[in-house]
């Protein structure tokens, strides 16, 4: 095999050996139900296909196979990102990875867009239901399916519009999804999260930076942020208005990562409700969607 030399990409060095040897076990190691795949009767594969891989981390397999043989260029950090994500690597784990591929290791921040293997595994079992991971100040970092279907693809934004206060606040237009008797509450519980992220991170974090820029743009979050609200939630069923199937009532469960400062959002219906039953609408029509 041809290991190659060194790669210098913008002042760095890729260990292309090491990064191989690393990828590869991590693939050996992992078992299809450790990332919420099938494993299948006929299944003799160490771990996971390379394939199986390449789906998981949101790139070509003919890419991922490269990594692996140690060919091609320097991954990006993004790319690393998302291999991380799809290996389900710990902090320490994500650390090594970037400084293999030849990265300054991201910083520890309590906002960190890494998530957790822990809540991972909770999302890779939730297949057939409405939930996403956010960060403090409403960033989605993943979705399941069913979530897309229900609300849109949350993780394609990019700076501050990220956020989903950014976008409530600066692009009103896109509060469609939430009834208008019910933005005000939506309005007062955003703001509440993005005060209590800014307590948390400090004046010199995003969310910090978040703050003074919707303080900047917006005279709803002014005036909402004067009323010094914390601990704000939904702490009542959730009205969510869909373009295909109409009003849906759900409930919404949260599962704190204090490490990370992220949060699971689960979103379930009354079994036998109507809101149930258009789920279940939702589950065919993204199904359909994503063969399309």
């Amino acid at each position: 095999m041809d290991n190659g030399p060194p790669t210098r990409h913008s002042g760095t060095v890729v260990d292309r050996a090491g990064l191989a040897d690393f990828l590869r076990r991590r693939r050996e190691v992992l078992q299809p139900e450790d990332v919420g795949l099938p494993r299948g009767p006929r299944r003799r594969t160490s771990g996971l296909r390379r394939e199986e891989v390449a789906a998981l981390c949101g790139m070509s397999a003919d890419y991922y196979s490269r990594l692996e043989r140690r060919r091609g260029p320097q991954p990006s950090e993004q790319m690393i990102g998302a291999i991380a994500r799809g290996f389900h690597l710990s902090l320490d784990e994500r650390d090594h990875l970037f400084l293999l591929a030849g990265h300054n290791v991201p910083r520890r921040a309590l906002r960190s867009d890494h998530v957790s293997p822990g809540l991972l595994r909770v999302l890779d079992r939730l297949d057939d239901t409405p939930a996403q991971v956010m960060t403090g100040v409403g960033e989605t970092l993943l979705q399941t399916r069913l979530a897309v279907a229900l609300l849109g693809d949350q993780t394609r934004y990019t700076g501050m519009d990220r956020s989903m206060a950014y976008r409530w606040f600066v692009h009103p237009d896109g509060r469609h999804t939430a009834p208008l008797e019910d933005h005000e509450k939506h309005g007062r519980i955003f703001t509440a999260q993005v005060r209590a992220a800014v307590t948390r991170e400090g004046p010199r974090s995003r969310a910090a930076a978040l703050a003074e820029e919707l303080r900047r743009l917006s005279p709803e979050f002014v005036r909402y942020w004067a009323y010094h609200e914390v601990g704000l939630r939904h702490t009542e069923p959730k009205r969510i208005v869909h373009p295909e199937v109409g009003m849906l009532v759900l409930d919404c469960q949260q599962l704190l990562d204090p490490d990370q400062s992220q949060s699971l959002l689960v979103f379930t219906a009354t079994p036998g409700s109507e809101s149930h039953e258009k789920l279940r609408l939702l589950d065919v029509i993204g199904n359909q969607q994503l063969n399309a």
